[in-house]
């Protein structure tokens, strides 16, 4: 064992360690009675449900964690990786289509075995709370979809990266992150329009009281109301949810078609108002700016370790590669990502608690009261989360914490 494997074992038992110790606490945390808050909309059967889903998903995520670990580490000390490029290097396919495969194998490989576990998530634990709606041909054609899509745009992305860092030495990681970021732009741009409507269908909010509320708002706050489309989320679930997606011309807000069905008038006009605040508050631009700036980061430290003989040792490898670099160099990478996220997870409940002013402010606060309620009730959320938990895991956050927020604003 070199540095290399000690900082990757250690960095994936801490990450392990942490995440069993925080659902542990909050495992605990659900012995608490009902908040106060939500008795007029949980009863007592509710609440106990929602309790027994957070317990069930808890449990089967702990499953599955241990499972990915085993099958990683038993991958790596039985000399996987290597055996993997003895494989595809024999087809003498050129460099990079060697790459492109052997990183599409091991993708591939890691989708099959975590399928059992998404079907059983899908077709038996959200089937039981009565969340799924999926059928088999849905999930399969989403399988597919996702599949093909990967191929068709992650493909010439990986080949481009491969390319830079195999035929250019001293600037390879600038234009690796320039092609990245050009990447994202793009995806971000036509995702609203190309690529969203592949799995689901977006439909223009019809013209209706609704309608009109939500034009008399985004007038109020000068929001140039490109476009309100309906989801249809009940597709795949019963679960309720409203995001912002796109930016210039192609920026859209989603409504699900089960907020709609759940939620009065006021309650929707305060929910995209949140959405809307996300906007004026320039959260996407500034979450952006901050990836961008992480990957420009990561690709310098790649070309830094990639080919250090030291980091292929650590997996057993007998020859340097850019592709199994990428792979390993991503493992190690794992401390600095880690750090990162939490703090993304911190500005993200940071950004949630502004929207949610902003909603309250501009538009009513007890409307969005009223609709976190019913959504954590429809959604079965936890109400009572660990503290540590919500540190580690929590992109919004706990939603009685909002709403004391929202109530100390009004």
């Amino acid at each position: 064992m070199n540095i290399f494997a000690a900082i990757i074992l250690v960095t994936l038992a801490i990450d392990f360690v942490l995440n069993l110790v925080a659902d542990y606490y909050n495992l605990q945390s659900l012995d608490k009675g009902l908040p106060d808050e939500f008795s007029d909309v949980y009863d007592k059967e509710t609440y106990e449900k929602s309790q027994s889903y957070t317990k069930e998903r808890t449990k089967f995520g702990i499953f599955t964690s241990v499972f990915n670990l085993i099958l990683l580490l038993v991958f790596w000390l039985a000399g996987g990786f290597n055996w993997l490029d003895e494989v595809v290097r024999s087809w003498e396919l050129g460099v990079i289509w060697t790459g492109l495969v052997y990183i599409g194998i091991l993708i591939l490989a890691k989708s099959i075995l975590s399928l059992p576990f998404s079907i059983y998530s899908t077709f038996v634990i959200e089937e039981k709370y009565g969340f799924n709606k999926t059928t088999p041909k849905t999930f399969v054609l989403d399988l597919l979809k996702g599949l093909a899509l990967g191929i068709v745009l992650g493909g010439p992305l990986l080949a481009g990266i491969l390319a830079f860092f195999t035929f250019i030495d001293q600037y390879a990681w600038l234009y690796a992150w320039g092609a990245v970021t050009a990447f994202t732009l793009f995806v971000q741009f036509v995702a609203p329009t190309w690529i969203m409507p592949i799995f689901n269908d977006f439909e223009p909010l019809e013209e209706s009281d609704l309608r009109q509320k939500i034009r008399s708002y985004a007038d109020k706050v000068n929001f140039a109301m490109e476009g309100v489309y309906v989801m249809d989320g009940s597709k795949r679930s019963s679960k309720s949810n409203a995001f912002f997606t796109g930016f210039g011309k192609n920026k859209r807000i989603a409504l699900y078609d089960t907020l709609i069905e759940n939620h009065t008038e006021d309650e929707l006009v305060a929910v995209l108002a949140h959405e809307i605040g996300h906007y004026k508050k320039k959260h996407i631009i500034k979450n952006m700016g901050i990836s961008i700036l992480q990957t420009g980061i990561m690709f310098f430290l790649l070309s830094v370790f990639l080919n250090s003989q030291g980091l292929f040792d650590a997996f057993y490898m007998e020859q340097i590669s850019v592709y199994a670099g990428l792979i390993f160099f991503g493992m190690l990478y794992a401390p600095i990502d880690m750090i990162v996220s939490v703090f993304m997870q911190v500005l993200s409940r940071k950004y949630e608690f502004e929207a949610d002013e902003f909603a309250s402010t501009t538009y009513q606060g007890e409307p969005m009261i009223n609709a976190l309620k019913k959504l954590s009730k429809d959604n079965l959320s936890n109400l009572t989360p660990h503290p540590f938990y919500v540190f580690l895991n929590y992109s919004h956050p706990p939603v009685l914490q909002r709403i004391k927020a929202i109530r100390a604003i009004d």
